[in-house]
């Protein structure tokens, strides 16, 4: 047993296809089936359901290739401590976004990034928070920024910063004639949300509970987008994320913002790693970048003009 076959089992459990595997893998499709053949043999079990469509792992076979990919993941670490012990700011960052955040926040941080670390190759996925999590804990990225809670033992959680909402409404409607409202009159509003998976989502709900507002049956959008276009057409209202309606961002004709008196709600956002991480005191060291945001960039106060 050697690493180059377990890469070649994980990439098999990854794509259930020899050939997407192989090609995943860099190596010809019958060098991977020999490699996965002769794994098995040297195991004494078989670790692949081979049917005429598709590949399949056995009970055991899944197993392995968890324990396969902590194994990878933990060489992995090796690598990188000798690669930071060299040059700490060099090399590349895996970092995982979520869509509603990542489009809005980027643009401010991105240019500081590059200045304080200009060897770093930062590479961006952008995913649900759910596929963010398990890659994280599967080791295929390296630090995730995330809205908080999240619950899980083996990752270190950096707060960064709180997101205030705002309230967009269309232009007509009886909401946009306030500069500023409050959490209290959102009560017996249904309000336009994305769709299931969103971490949007479950904090717009969260929300709404405490306004005891409701959800626009009938509708949920995929993305930001969308819901600012829906509201636009006069279909409903939303919340929309403070960083959502900032510059660069483009303002939308026919929409309306108003912000919540007192303490608006809010996302808390952070960015999360693996407790075991051989790059831990350089992802503090970057998670700092994301809590130097411009001055007033968080500040829900919405310009009338």
């Amino acid at each position: 047993m050697n690493l180059r076959d377990l890469k070649y089992l994980v990439a098999l459990a990854e794509h259930k296809h020899f050939g997407r595997a192989a090609e995943a893998a860099f190596v010809s499709q019958p060098t991977l089936s020999t490699q996965i053949m002769k794994l098995e043999e040297e195991l004494g079990v078989a670790l692949v359901e081979r049917t005429p469509r598709k590949v399949l792992l056995t009970e055991v076979g899944r197993e392995i290739v968890q324990r396969a990919r902590d194994v990878l993941n933990e060489v992995e670490q090796i690598r990188l401590i000798a690669r930071r012990t060299l040059d700490p700011e060099s090399g590349t960052l895996r970092l995982g976004i979520f869509p509603t955040l990542g489009p809005y926040l980027l643009p401010h941080v991105i240019p500081q990034i590059r200045e304080r670390f200009p060897r770093l190759e930062l590479l961006l996925v952008e995913e649900k928070t759910e596929v963010i999590l398990r890659q994280l804990r599967e080791g295929r990225i390296d630090a995730g920024i995330l809205a908080l809670p999240v619950h899980d033992q083996q990752l270190h959680v950096e707060k960064l910063f709180d997101e205030p909402f705002v309230l967009a409404v269309p232009e007509d409607n009886p909401l946009a004639r306030h500069r500023s409202i409050k959490l209290d009159d959102l009560a017996d509003q249904n309000l336009l949300l994305l769709e299931d998976g969103h971490c949007l989502r479950d904090q717009a709900l969260e929300v709404c509970q405490l306004a005891g507002a409701g959800e626009r049956s009938g509708f949920r959008a995929t993305s930001l987008e969308t819901l600012r276009q829906m509201v636009a057409a006069n279909v409903g209202i939303t919340l929309l994320p403070v960083l959502a309606v900032k510059p660069p961002v483009a303002r939308v004709e026919h929409v309306r913002l108003v912000e919540f008196l007192g303490r608006p709600p809010a996302r808390h956002i952070a960015m999360l790693w693996r407790k075991s991480s051989a790059m831990h005191g350089f992802l503090g060291d970057f998670a700092e970048l994301f809590r130097q945001l411009p001055d007033g960039l968080l500040d829900p106060g919405i310009d009338p003009t």
